[in-house]
């Protein structure tokens, strides 16, 4: 059995509502996320995944946001 949780996390350096949305859709491409947002105006994550793989999810989240700005890191 799956069991999905919801979390949220403060996201620095985030700098621009296109790279939000930009990591916003890779996240949700990363296996085991059931539903992800980011919030420009808020700079903040909340992701709803998998509880047994989370710390490997969070790491591939990181490595989505990177990907649209090596600045932006994800506050865990």
């Amino acid at each position: 059995m799956v069991i999905i949780m919801k979390r949220n996390f403060k996201l620095d350096n985030l700098d621009c509502a296109h790279c939000a949305a930009k990591m916003e859709e890779s996240i949700n491409k990363i296996e085991g996320v059931k539903h992800a947002t980011v919030s420009f105006m808020l700079a903040r994550l909340t992701i709803d995944a998998d509880d047994a793989r989370f710390e490997e999810i969070m790491d591939a989240a990181q490595k989505a946001v990177s990907g649209v700005n090596r600045a932006c890191k994800i506050i865990r």
